[in-house]
């Protein structure tokens, strides 16, 4: 019994040495949170004492569902407050062309928002359902727009070029519904779709659609990010300039190929890393350029030389590489060249990014090796 109690003597002990400290850590912790002027508590994140406008129209927080469903949203985001700063780092970075463009096409500047919600402004950001880019396109809308979408080239990776066509799209859909918070629905669910619920519930107002329920949230979403976005402080951000990341700032060199190349073949004219090339240009995939006419976005500076590196790391390529090439003769077919070289036909294909469908003619150049 004595080899007991003095047992328990010593947990008791130990604990209160752990405990003590912890629960006085706790609730320092706990009166900071409640008393910190730089930290809002959830409560007084969601006391919407001011008018809120979203592209023009007002959002009507006197109604209940309204008030639920924006709290909703605004409690979710900033639970995820390193998400939140991401966004606001990441928009420093973007926000500048993604206005430009908006302000191109006549578009609400609060549309600049979307792309948080979409992508967290990633180019390579990718859906269940193939949507994908900085403001998830899904591939047949995409090219409807005008983007180039295939083996080679994914423009919905671009931020420039995606968001001309989401300006675009998003212009004609406003068109279609007559309202930006109609248009954005339609752009989460598609136009088909918000058309057949209007026809069904015989309703156009949005605060009172019934719609698929990721849809009923997307527009509150967007509105929480430009709240937030546009009331950093009040929500306890506190980033300085030097914090954000720098705007996307770069030179463009533009070429044309009449075969393909290596990409490394331009980094190194660029004096830069195959990575920078490939992060300054999200849109390209693997390691080669086709032939064709290329624009290509290089760090600011780095064009001053370009032409005559370009020159001198295309002239060394080429002794290298140049027994790895075939130049198509007349009559010659795919599978009489993969023979002659003795490659599989597939491998060929492969190496060439061609199809099965693929045509050839007579001074194509195939890399063969």
């Amino acid at each position: 019994m004595q080899y007991k109690t003095l047992w328990k003597i010593i947990c008791i002990l130990i604990l209160s040495v752990f405990a003590i400290p912890l629960i006085c850590f706790g609730t320092e912790l706990l009166s900071h949170q409640n008393s910190s002027p730089d930290f809002p508590s959830l409560m007084e994140s969601i006391q919407f004492e001011k008018d809120i406008e979203f592209c023009g129209i007002k959002i009507p927080i006197e109604d209940q569902d309204v008030k639920e469903r924006l709290e909703k949203e605004m409690l979710l985001a900033l639970w995820d407050r390193a998400q939140v700063i991401l966004w606001i780092k990441r928009a420093a970075r973007y926000f500048p062309h993604v206005e430009k463009i908006l302000k191109q096409h006549g578009l609400p500047l609060d549309l600049k928002y979307v792309p948080l919600i979409e992508s967290a402004l990633r180019p390579h950001a990718g859906s269940s359902k193939d949507a994908m880019g900085y403001w998830q396109f899904l591939k047949s809308t995409g090219r409807k727009y005008g983007l180039r979408i295939d083996s080679q080239v994914d423009e919905r990776r671009n931020i420039f070029k995606s968001t001309q066509a989401a300006g675009e799209y998003l212009k004609a859909l406003e068109k279609q519904f007559g309202s930006y918070l109609l248009a954005l629905s339609a752009y989460n669910m598609g136009e088909y779709g918000l058309n057949r619920e209007i026809e069904a519930q015989k309703n156009n107002d949005f605060f009172s659609l019934y719609l698929p329920l990721e849809t009923q949230r997307y527009a509150f979403k967007i509105i929480c990010v430009k709240l937030i976005l546009e009331n950093q402080e009040s929500y306890g951000f506190f980033l300085k300039k030097s914090d954000l990341y720098p705007v996307f700032s770069f030179d463009i060199i533009q070429f044309k190929l009449d075969y393909q190349l290596p990409i490394v073949v331009i980094a190194k004219a660029a004096d830069i890393p195959f990575k920078t090339i490939k992060d300054y240009n999200p849109e390209l995939r693997g390691y080669y350029l086709e032939k064709g006419d290329f624009a290509i976005l290089i760090p600011k500076g780095k064009a001053k030389g370009f032409k005559k590196n370009f020159s001198s790391q295309y002239k060394n390529w080429e002794k290298i590489y140049k027994t790895k090439f075939h130049i198509v003769k007349n009559g010659e077919s795919l599978s009489e060249i993969a023979e002659k070289y003795q490659i599989s036909f597939l491998y060929l294909l492969k190496l060439n990014n061609l199809s099965v469908k693929s045509m050839i003619h007579p001074g194509d150049r195939l890399l063969i090796e």
